[in-house]
């Protein structure tokens, strides 16, 4: 079977706000649901392994399947439905897990604050009893055998744990009771056929100080020919902390042995958790889906935090590559512009990309971005102000040390840089922070009355971080900021798009628009940051924009299914002097819906567009007398939301394009100038994703690499390689590689 033309090098993604999205299984791999899909995760590779993508909705709920003796053979299930063996009648409940004694058992909890207990009797559940205890919600349940007893933990929003302990009457011996003795009540039931069971109450926990979410009890173990339970259960909470309970070996009594967790920040606590099979490692997710994970230094015995891959949380927007092709940053709904880079070990062959900051935690959703050199970038939201960071002292320092460019040291003056940025609590903008505020910052502390304004509604505040390795949640949250330095107005609506020229020196924005005299683009000055050009020609929202290679061009697509064509006057300059040099309407367009997506060739000879009509046409001769059609018609079978041409061409001089369908297939293209265009032969399909490469919604947008070559790879091998990122409204950020010498 010849190898698929695409290589998936990276996703980028996170879990689903739901509390029982995760599964930690036995074989290792982590399985946890992402929007639509279900992505497998390889703690010891750092890496998501695959990502099984069949769900049309939301995956609420995923478990593994195990066999009872401990083997990594296993099932994933993520809530489909196999066959239907009994419908329960509830009002509402959070959790059911079913185990067995000498018939299969099932426990509920819900919102009446209690847990019921299910038999099953020929060959039907029926309620026998109710275990009362809890004065909240209960959040979760679940089983473990040992011994041949069960037990059961439960969580509520009561921020107590209860474990109970359910077993067979008559394989316990009676219990003498004296004045001296205290014993558990006991809840007794009798199922036919299999005598008399009871359940007690065997502890409660209290040691959370917000709703428990999630409980985990660790998992089973073979220790010789046995099966051995270790009772130790692990729990969640929204304070956001885990702790790790167990019994005392002398006095059998139930003790907190590890607390775990986050300190400061503005995250919303954790979902739930889970244990490594080996019990050395234990992962909670959080609200906003971030998955933190820690593990026992064996030599020490303490717990440090791991790195762990991390992603968007809502639609992805837009993404960007740095001019040099080192990283990208990208934009989403979830109100953050997130960078990845490779992650470079000294001594391992291995290269894995994280996310190393959180340049912009935003109060609105964001749309767009565009770089302007390699260290900042612009970038819009649903709000009518534009935004332009610029990095600090302390990521330029940690993005060498992490991807091993030690030359940005030498190359790049960072004398003048703030150290880092903080956000205040009722602010949008970040704050540059600069050494001398990182000194005063302690004495301001300790002179400040609490009940001043300031001390009640404290910023965020940054630390300075020596990283050799992708930070963890709470530092991407607190500490890798981007102060803002300037803000630009002028636009009515929220923002859109935006974009570059090559040489950095001019910006070209547009907002959403349903009138022409809002559709205008909009052009800046990267020096001053002054409005240099008002371009009015769209009677709609402008979707996507692009300046040619060479700089002379602008090209701008539209809701109103035209585009428009602009021609700089003096290129040399930064003055703007842009006029429109060709564009269509209604009676000449090619499209007969919305253009979603516009990209130029490496040459500025030609550029494409792509539209809701399923559409991809090639636009050429920019720079002659007229701007005509110059390919035929490209069907691509379902809406073309995004599109983008390599920078670099085939072996056999043919151009190739990347086209993201709206039902999240990317699908590559090649082209070639053809004098007879009926036949349709200057396009030929090459590659495409595969099902569990896709993406499961609509492909917001693609980016080639403007190197060639693989980023975090060295060696003249590596120009037979290229790289395509890929944003998708399914949460999902992915990068492909292509071998483009083979196509």
């Amino acid at each position: 079977m010849a190898a698929p033309v695409m290589d998936t090098c990276h996703v980028s993604c996170c879990a689903n706000r739901t509390p029982n999205v995760v599964s930690w299984g036995r074989g290792g791999l982590i399985a946890f649901g992402t929007c639509n899909s279900v992505a497998l995760y390889n703690p010891q590779e750092v890496r998501i392994v695959d990502v099984l993508n069949k769900h049309t909705g939301r995956v609420n709920a995923v478990q593994w399947v195990h066999k009872q003796d401990c083997s990594k053979s296993f099932t994933l299930i993520n809530i489909c439905q196999i066959g239907c063996l009994q419908i329960f009648q509830f009002q509402r409940f959070e959790k059911v897990i079913i185990t067995s004694l000498a018939v299969p058992v099932l426990a509920c909890g819900g919102d009446d604050s209690r847990v019921h207990l299910y038999v099953q009797l020929n060959g039907q559940f029926q309620r026998l009893l109710t275990l009362s205890g809890h004065e909240d919600w209960v959040r979760c349940v679940e089983w473990a055998t040992k011994d041949g007893e069960l037990w059961l933990a439960s969580c509520s929003q009561d921020c107590l744990i209860r474990v109970w302990r359910l077993f067979a009457k008559a394989a316990t011996e009676p219990v003498q009771q004296t004045d001296a003795v205290l014993k558990m009540k006991e809840n007794v039931f009798q199922v036919s056929g299999d005598g008399e069971f009871a359940v007690t109450l065997e502890t409660v926990l209290a040691g959370h100080e917000n709703w428990v979410y999630g409980i985990h009890w660790q998992p089973p173990c073979v220790k010789g020919d046995s099966v051995e339970q270790p009772l130790k259960l692990l729990s969640a909470s929204v304070d956001k902390t885990m702790i790790l309970w167990g019994p005392e070996e002398d006095s059998g009594m139930w003790v907190e042995l590890v607390r775990v967790g986050e300190v400061g920040g503005n995250t919303l606590g954790f979902y739930g958790c889970q244990m490594s099979p080996d019990g050395f490692m234990i992962l909670a997710h959080a609200f906003h889906g971030a998955l933190h994970l820690w593990h026992c230094d064996s030599n020490q015995g303490e717990w440090r935090p791991s790195v762990v891959i991390s992603g968007h949380f809502n639609a992805v927007q837009d993404l960007s590559w740095d001019p040099e092709g080192d990283f990208i940053i990208t934009v989403g709904s979830d109100q953050t512009t997130r960078l990845f880079t490779p992650w470079t070990r000294n001594g391992r062959s291995e290269i894995t990309w994280h996310e190393i900051s959180r340049p912009q935690i935003h109060g609105y959703d964001m749309q767009c971005l565009t770089m302007v050199g390699r260290f900042q970038f612009v970038s819009g939201a649903d709000e009518k102000v534009l935004r332009v960071f610029k990095a600090p002292r302390n990521f330029v320092e940690s993005f060498a040390n992490i991807s091993l460019c030690a030359c940005l040291l030498c190359v790049q003056d960072i004398a003048d840089l703030p150290e880092g940025a903080s956000t205040p609590a009722l602010g949008l903008s970040n704050k540059a922070v600069f050494q001398g505020d990182l000194t005063s910052q302690s004495s301001q502390q300790d002179s400040e009355d609490f009940n001043s304004l300031s001390n009640q509604y404290k910023e965020s505040y940054f630390q300075p971080l020596k990283l050799t390795e992708p930070p963890t949640e709470d530092d991407l949250l607190q500490n890798t900021l981007w102060p803002e330095v300037q803000k630009l107005y002028g636009h009515g609506f929220e923002m859109f798009c935006l974009a570059s020229d090559s040489e950095r020196t001019v910006v070209a924005s547009a907002c959403k628009a349903s009138k022409s005299e809002h559709a205008a683009i909009l052009l800046w000055s990267t020096t001053s940051w002054k409005q240099l050009q008002s371009l009015p020609c769209h009677s709609l929202t402008v979707t996507q924009m692009a300046f040619s290679p060479n700089g002379r061009l602008l090209l701008a697509v539209s809701r109103d299914r035209t585009w428009s064509l602009w021609r700089r006057g003096n290129p040399d300059t930064d003055t703007g002097d842009f006029s429109l040099y060709a564009n269509t309407s209604k009676d000449t367009a090619v499209h007969t819906r919305i253009i979603w997506s516009c990209d130029w060739s490496s040459d500025s000879k030609y550029f494409v567009t792509s539209s809701r009509d399923k559409k991809v046409v090639s636009v050429g001769e920019c720079e002659g007398e007229s701007v005509t059609p110059c390919s035929s018609v490209l069907d691509v079978g379902d809406s073309a939301t995004a599109v983008s041409i390599c920078p670099y061409l085939c072996s056999d001089q043919s151009y190739l394009l990347a086209v993201g369908l709206e039902n999240g297939k990317i699908v590559l293209y090649k082209w070639r100038p053809s004098e007879d265009l009926s036949s349709g032969s200057d396009w030929s399909r090459c590659g495409e994703t595969d099902a569990c490469q896709s993406h499961t919604l609509t492909v917001k947008r693609l980016r080639w690499r403007p190197r060639p070559g693989r980023a975090g790879h060295g060696g003249n091998e590596e120009r037979a390689w290229v790289q395509l990122a890929s944003a998708g409204a399914d949460h999902v950020v992915k990068i492909f590689n292509i071998k483009i010498s083979a196509l």
